[in-house]
């Protein structure tokens, strides 16, 4: 792997640190209660953030945190479980319903902690009254290859959720209730992370109709029933007291402070970058261009560091992800640039449904035998993973256990 590559890879695990929840917690513990404190929390990251947890807090805690398979972490006060994401499956559902059960059980002298992280949605699954688990399968998936952006599934999410949408901390009244987050969405809106369930928000049923009919998920007369009533509620629990340990933004200033060290010029593009992974990168590389042309917007050596969340319209075998894909059109646009370098990940270890976080290239083209009309196609098949598999350029790291979701760099020398 030449250097190049190398630091791209450094620059990622110095965004991956920053991310973690680990001595996070010391400086932004709440007062303790006169009763019981009653840990609970979903997200790829949230297994971290209970064991994070308890390390700080010095008194007794119980609880029960829900994780994607494969993302635990070891624990003594609070109970660790594993369920499905991105789609929904039944133990999420079990964990959900535990955690509403231990959130209802709460008196006003206890504490609710709640742990929230990217992942949530789909992890803390308790559909409504007249949902059933294969409707939100359905929608998730639908919603999933659609293209559709983060904020938009998550208000679909809250409508067929007993829990999500401030429905926690609704049942969790009378008792205080404070909520960290690690942030995985473009404007770190505590109401989205997870899809908000200790974060109360009023909601309207129509804003998910129009969501559905806007990427052409049909759902049944029944199921619009249930929305309709699950969005009609008398009354909201408070507001919710949020401490946010991590952001994208933490994230890409560790790896610009770390590109400085290394005798790079960073320049942060932003943190909630959205939009067709592959429209991006066409974006993205007419910066690169731009950079290596001119010096502007920065002089080079230079490293382009962004975040937020892509999407992917699947009309192929969709085993790339989002990040892949971003990362095999930005090569496609590029190609002819000897002087360029690039890494694109996802922060929680997995880019899609494969085994890679992401995938990264070096010197603007792949090695021998590696034609652009047969990137072109892998691209149009939504098969990037399958392309960079076959070169050997795939970074596989396993769960990281936090998510601040897409990392980028681009290096140009």
């Amino acid at each position: 792997m030449a250097e190049d590559v190398r630091i791209l890879h450094s620059l990622f695990e110095a965004a991956l640190a920053a991310a973690l929840p680990d001595g996070k917690f010391t400086s932004k513990l709440p007062a303790p209660p006169g009763g019981r404190t009653i840990v609970v929390g979903a997200g790829k990251a949230s297994a971290r953030m209970a064991q994070a947890f308890e390390a700080a807090w010095p008194h007794p805690c119980e609880g029960l945190v829900v994780t994607r398979y494969g993302h635990a972490a070891p624990t003594q006060r609070i109970e660790i479980v594993e369920a499905s994401h991105p789609v929904p499956d039944q133990a999420g559902v079990d964990a959900a319903e535990r955690i509403l059960e231990l959130a209802s059980g709460a008196g006003p002298d206890d504490l609710v902690v709640c742990l929230i992280s990217g992942g949530a949605s789909a992890l803390l699954s308790l559909p409504a009254k007249g949902v059933t688990l294969a409707d939100k399968q359905g929608v998730t998936q639908a919603l999933l290859k659609s293209g559709a952006p983060i904020h938009e599934m998550n208000k679909v999410r809250k409508a067929l959720s007993r829990i999500k949408g401030g429905r926690l901390a609704l049942a969790a009244m009378p008792a205080r209730v404070v909520t960290y987050v690690i942030s995985d969405v473009p404007g770190d809106d505590p109401a989205s992370i997870g899809s908000g369930p200790s974060i109360p928000e009023p909601q309207d049923a129509n804003d998910a109709f129009s969501i559905l009919d806007r990427y052409g998920v049909e759902v049944s007369p029944s199921l619009k029933d249930a929305i309709l009533k699950n969005c009609q509620r008398t009354h909201e629990a408070t507001a919710s007291d949020v401490r946010v340990l991590a952001t994208p933004m933490m994230a890409l200033e560790a790896a610009a402070l770390k590109a400085q060290e290394m005798g790079l010029n960073p320049l942060i593009l932003g943190d909630a970058i959205e939009g067709e992974a592959r429209e991006v990168a066409k974006a993205f590389a007419g910066i690169a261009r731009s950079v290596s042309d001119h010096n502007v917007p920065a002089p080079k050596p230079c490293v382009l560091l962004s975040g937020g969340e892509t999407t992917v319209t699947v009309r192929g075998n969709g085993r790339g992800g989002r990040n892949a894909e971003f990362l095999l059109a930005l090569y496609l646009a590029l190609s002819h640039l000897p002087n360029v370098a690039a890494l694109a990940c996802d922060t929680d270890g997995i880019d899609g449904v494969e085994d890679n976080a992401g995938a990264w290239f070096e010197n603007g083209s792949p090695p021998s035998g590696a034609s652009a009309s047969e990137a072109r196609s892998f691209l149009a098949n939504n098969d990037a993973y399958g392309y960079f598999y076959k070169l050997d350029q795939l970074v596989v790291t396993g769960p990281t256990l936090t998510n601040v979701n897409d990392f980028r760099a681009i290096l140009i020398r």
